[in-house]
């Protein structure tokens, strides 16, 4: 219960001020004039100005509350390293124990850091703030941090804080600790397919010097550099973009002795492959009604560079003009199949037969060019059956199937058990329905002995679409020269850009389009982890997190040709899935978390925060002991820590319950005060 005086004056505030003049000047002038009765006078002036004050007695119930303390537990990664997590845990016992002992002190506890895959960096202040958020400023007593001393998030003084009371910081692990990282300078966010990059990595000791280290390099997995580096040296390694999409390069140091950890003994880096620009041979055998449709297709996609010859007059066409007279281009045959015939991605025979355009040594060469890893795609008509069948040349040994004469009959190209798994085919819009829902073909060629299962069959179940591998490169056999129909509409048309353009990118290995194929995708806080494949059922996958933990996974099929299953993603760094023979790699969040550059424990961090909010930093162990400080309540100081001790600030913080007001000049009692005034002025002026 407290009591006070409180004022309402009955006229404003200046009219008292100057009625407070005025009595002063005549209380001077009556003392300086040695008048009788002078000290009367003065008295009943003023209680006529505290008659105008209106004072009251004031009467407040009050219940006081309690302070608010609260202890921060950072439960981040790198709280997990060496005995941390069992020191943390005493100090959290203790420390919580010794603040309810306090008398009027409420504890919070909140944990925070803990690995969530989205999160970089251990944000401790953040979850501080959540926790006094609902609590007013002038109850709030303190808080404490048990953590290993990396924080990302300390504000930049003490003001930031938003109240005014002692921050503690208790620091698990030990001063000599001792660690190795490797850390990235510089690197290259993109490259251009088939082109080097150059990394720039620094080998970093924290507690040792001098000291030497095996460092690997790999990217997708492949070792590609392998060399010793001194602690504190920076070098330089050159990184070949094998593919487009992401390239993931792993820079991985030997262990150092007794270390703290070795998450960060491996930095990772992900640069994205961009194609410069994909070279294409497209040569038509005769002008037709398809041959647009390729030239279309090709010269739609702004990254490839066509480069398109038609044969429009053949060797044995003979008429008596003379070759300078004729506006037709000659066909640059020893220079594209001989010469740069290994600059082209893909290679294209539209509807092409021997006509003696090309020597049957070139035809060797292109088989060459396929096995060492180049790609070959035949649209074939009616050509591919006839005595000039390109298969009659040295390409026959990589063409997927031998011609054996031409069907003329209206069919719907189907999708086969195989097509219907195949990236190239699965999924073709309108293939659901039976019969699919695009227009039919009315030609197709015939063939026998092929090489590996079509993915597209024609009239009776015979193959009309081929996709075979040779050696490094991959061959496509289209047997079928009606692709045209579906580009021009007829009868609906059907999904021809769809199933031109996968190809394609089949011919030339986009990793999308494998068959046989892991992959590992992001989908918000989930880990996906997908299993292409062309068999009935595939091996369990083993995935492994930044930290190295591992388990084994059960996928489970999602549509043809694809399993999978999902994980949370609840850390940041590379994550690696392998089912011991095909490995993924994807990295979640920033290629080198903070949270694992540096692991050893510092008071140096948060000492100049917890020292200006008149706080201290101190370690948990002490030798091989947890010693803490004790607690002690203080009540007004700037300086809330001592030798062994750390301190609370109290809060004087209280709720008003009732209130209580007696006006003094309010009716009797007022009134007996200005007569009693008034009486004894005129008793002392009577004398």
């Amino acid at each position: 219960m407290q009591y006070g005086i409180a004022f309402t004056p009955l006229v404003p505030t200046l009219v008292l001020w100057l009625a407070l003049a005025a009595i002063v000047a005549i209380a001077g002038l009556l003392l300086l004039g040695r008048a009788r009765g002078a000290a009367v006078r003065v008295a009943a002036l003023a209680l006529i100005l505290l008659a105008l004050a209106n004072p009251s007695f004031t009467r407040e119930d009050r219940e006081p509350l309690s302070s608010v303390a609260a202890v921060v537990i950072d439960k981040s990664p790198s709280q997990n390293f060496g005995d941390r997590t069992r020191e943390t845990e005493k100090a959290r016992e203790a420390l919580v124990d010794s603040l309810k002992k306090i008398n009027g002190l409420e504890v919070r506890v909140v944990e925070a850091g803990q690995a969530d895959g989205e999160t970089d960096g251990t944000r401790l202040f953040g979850a501080l703030s959540s926790a006094l958020s609902d609590v007013p400023v002038d109850r709030v007593a303190g808080a404490f941090l048990i953590t290993d001393g990396r924080v990302h998030d300390i504000p930049a003084n003490a003001t930031a804080l938003g109240f005014q009371a002692p921050v503690h910081a208790l620091i698990t692990g030990r001063k000599d600790e001792r660690d190795r990282r490797v850390a990235i300078s510089a690197a290259p966010r993109f490259g251009i397919v088939g082109q080097v990059q150059t990394i720039t990595y620094r080998l970093d000791d924290q507690g040792v010097s001098g000291e030497r280290a095996r460092v690997v390099v790999r990217c997708d997995g492949e070792v590609i550099n392998e060399r010793t580096v001194l602690s504190g040296q920076t070098v330089n390694v050159e990184i070949e973009i094998k593919h487009a999409g992401q390239n993931i390069v792993e820079i991985e140091a030997s262990p150092l002795d007794n270390e703290l950890t070795l998450v960060n003994n491996r930095a990772v880096v992900a640069i994205d492959g961009v194609r410069d620009k994909l070279r294409v041979l497209l040569v038509s055998g005769e002008p037709h009604s398809g041959e647009r449709t390729w030239r279309n297709l090709l010269k739609s996609d702004a990254s490839v560079d066509l480069v398109h010859f038609t044969i429009l007059r053949p060797p044995e066409k003979q008429d008596g003009t003379p070759i300078n007279e004729l506006s037709l281009i000659a066909f640059p045959t020893r220079e594209l199949f001989q010469q740069k015939i290994n600059e082209f991605q893909l290679i294209i025979f539209d509807r092409y037969a021997r006509q003696g355009v090309l020597p049957v040594a070139y035809f060797d060469n292109i088989a060459r060019y396929v096995r060492g890893g180049g790609a070959v795609l035949v649209s074939a008509g009616p050509d591919y059956a006839s005595t000039t069948s390109i298969w009659r040349t040295p390409l026959d040994s990589v063409l997927p199937a031998e011609p054996v004469g031409v069907t003329e009959k209206p069919f719907y190209a189907q999708l086969s058990d195989a097509g219907k798994r195949h990236p190239v085919t699965r999924g073709l819009e309108g293939s659901a329905s039976d019969p699919p829902h695009w227009s039919r073909f009315f030609r197709a060629v015939e063939t026998r002995n092929a090489t590996s299962p079509p993915v597209m069959t024609g009239a009776d179940g015979k193959p009309l679409l081929l996709l075979s591998r040779f050696g490094e490169g991959r061959v496509a056999l289209l047997l079928s020269d009606h692709i045209w129909l579906w580009a021009r509409g007829y009868e609906g048309g059907g999904p021809h850009l769809d199933l031109l353009r996968r190809m394609s990118h089949w011919l030339m290995k986009q990793p999308d389009l494998d068959e046989e194929a892991l992959r590992l995708q992001v989908q918000g806080k989930d880990l996906v982890v997908l299993r292409q494949t062309m068999a009935d059922s595939v091996t369990p996958v083993t995935v492994t997190s930044p930290s190295g933990t591992t388990r084994e996974l059960t996928l489970s099929a999602s549509e043809p040709g694809t399993w999978r299953t999902t994980i949370p993603a609840s850390e940041l760094g590379l994550w690696q899935a392998t089912d011991g023979t095909l490995k993924a790699l994807i990295n979640v969040g920033p290629t080198n978390p903070k949270e694992f550059s540096e692991v050893t424990s510092t008071t140096d961090m948060l000492r100049p925060l917890t020292q200006a909010s008149g706080g201290d930093t101190r370690r948990v162990v002490d030798g091989s002991s947890i010693d803490l400080p004790r607690i002690v309540a203080v009540r007004a100081s700037s300086v809330f820590h001592g030798d062994g001790w750390m301190g609370v600030r109290m809060r004087d913080a209280s709720v008003v319950r009732g209130v209580g007001v007696l006006p003094v000049f309010a009716g009797l009692i007022g009134l007996l005060l200005l007569l009693g005034g008034f009486a004894a002025t005129w008793l002392r002026e009577g004398r």
